[in-house]
């Protein structure tokens, strides 16, 4: 069965790091997509990053970009997401999400989820 699994979230101060990881067991199918989203209450599920099966791919979300940093251990099943310099505005439940093929920003194409993980910034 599909599983994936975040962890790492929490309450940090701006300016501050945080690390979450994802877990994946079950896919059922290789050369998988990992991406990043979260998602604030009230407000529509936002695409925050994206790595190929290979890590030969990446993409950010232009909010993130040079502060975040996605990558994965296949040997592990594992993706990561180092947040660095958070802002208030970074507060969101953080889902890991999987799909076939190559990164997408829509999170209509990924098919496989976590059940997230709170990340909250104070300011």
């Amino acid at each position: 069965q599909v599983q994936l699994a975040e962890s790492g979230g929490g309450l940090v101060q701006a300016g501050g790091s945080l690390r979450l990881s994802c877990a994946a067991s079950g896919l059922p199918f290789n050369s998988a997509t990992m991406g990043w989203f979260r998602q604030a209450p009230g407000k529509e599920r936002e695409f925050v990053a994206a790595i190929s099966w290979t890590g030969g791919t990446i993409d950010y979300a232009d909010s993130v970009k040079g502060r975040f940093t996605i990558a994965r251990d296949n040997a592990k099943n594992a993706v990561y997401l180092q947040m660095n310099s958070l802002k208030p505005d970074d507060t969101a439940v953080y889902y890991c999400a999987a799909r076939r093929l190559m990164p997408t920003r829509s999170s209509r194409d990924y098919v496989y989820w976590g059940q997230g993980t709170q990340v909250t910034v104070s300011s």
